[in-house]
């Protein structure tokens, strides 16, 4: 059956607000065939990855088809820019007592500033699906609440024994769970950029939908990145939509996901205005590292300081975004973002992205750099 037609059926003519996994998973039981089924994806999810037979290819063709088409596109987006049910939920402890523990995530607030602390310890902060429901709930409470104006990004303290004590913003994809088929092309690859990264740059969808591509009524807020010791993949594609980023004095910021095999999410759409398209290439293609306090790491980070003064620094930015009020201050990320990523613009890309990211996930080439990387990765770390 054709997937627009499943959409509509689905939805309720766009009515429903569904987010991708629940789309696709019902999809799934009323159009048997279509996609696979929740029990056959997770019967997958027992396979390494070498090992799977790449089901969630007809979920990036389904997806892709759906966000092609602009009406269906728009309804898609505008659903996953709604807060998460888990968030809704949490808001009046936060409210109550100024904090709210995540797991892997938490949010304290402190005045008007949102700090997000990351503390995936397993991983030192690597992505998996678990650890990106937590920190889109995390920015969801910061948009939500009122009384909190801006949002940060920093790790917490490492307690794994070769970094105890440091912290480090984000080391990308985790490659153990990569490698042992627990990574999902709709739950991480699809909702992180659709729901956690881009409500960081996006803010969260009004009540009532649009069909025009429009960004009116988004409720919207600025984001800050605290970058200790590194920014990973996904951690570095963090930075490309955020407000402002403070780096400590040697951190650095890299993509690697060619040399594993993905597309590093939205990277390729936003990194090149950064840093132009041939260090854009670079970076994607030949794994080039930005180091924070170097020419082309400033074109990534504000401003570089001592790891000592990282903190200050960011909640002195913070105090200079929200002096002036928000009105103009959102206004502005309106006008950029209708300059240079404008909402259908995204809606393409994602759509390109559905299939490729896919194919690259079930890709031999992909099983063959996972298998020397995710090595190289655990010796690094151990």
């Amino acid at each position: 059956m054709d997937p627009l037609a499943v959409f509509d059926e689905i939805t309720d003519g766009g009515r429903r607000e569904l987010r991708c996994a629940e789309l696709v998973y019902e999809a799934a039981e009323r159009f048997p065939g279509l996609v696979p089924s929740r029990l056959e994806i997770e019967e997958e999810r027992t396979h390494p990855q070498k090992e799977k037979r790449g089901l969630e290819i007809a979920q990036g063709e389904f997806f892709t088809q759906v966000l092609a088409d602009p009406g269906r596109g728009f309804r898609l987006i505008h659903a996953m820019g709604r807060p998460r049910r888990e968030a809704v939920a949490r808001l009046e402890e936060l409210r109550t007592t100024g904090r709210v523990d995540l797991g892997t995530a938490a949010l304290e607030r402190r005045g008007n500033v949102g700090w997000i602390t990351l503390k995936n310890f397993e991983s030192l902060n690597a992505e998996d699906d678990a650890s990106t429901v937590a920190l889109e709930t995390a920015v969801d409470l910061v948009l939500i609440d009122p009384s909190i104006e801006v949002g940060v990004l920093r790790s917490a303290p490492m307690t794994h024994p070769k970094h105890a004590g440091r912290r480090i913003f984000g080391s990308g994809i985790n490659l153990t769970h990569l490698y042992q088929g627990k990574i999902s092309l709709v739950e991480f690859m699809l909702e992180r950029e659709l729901g956690c990264v881009g409500k960081m740059f996006r803010g969260l969808s009004p009540a009532r939908p649009r069909d025009d591509g429009l960004e009116e009524g988004r409720i919207e807020k600025p984001f800050l990145a605290a970058v200790d010791a590194w920014a990973i993949g996904g951690a570095c594609q963090w930075l490309l939509v955020m407000d402002g980023v403070v780096a400590e004095r040697g951190a650095y910021f890299s993509l690697p996901a060619r040399k594993e095999g993905i597309i590093p999410g939205c990277a390729n759409l936003r990194l090149p205005r950064f840093v132009g398209e041939r260090l854009a290439h670079q970076a994607i293609f030949m794994n080039l590292e930005f180091q924070a306090d170097s020419a082309s790491g400033r074109l990534l980070a504000d401003r570089v300081v001592e790891s000592d003064q990282v903190e200050a620094e960011v909640s002195d930015l913070a105090r200079e975004l929200t002096a002036a009020g928000a009105t103009s201050l959102v206004a502005n990320r309106r006008a950029l973002r209708a300059a240079h990523e404008p909402l259908d613009l995204f809606r393409r890309y994602l759509a390109t992205y559905s299939i490729e990211q896919a194919r690259c996930l079930y890709s031999p080439a992909l099983i063959d750099n996972l298998e020397r990387n995710w090595a190289s990765r655990q010796q690094s770390l151990a």
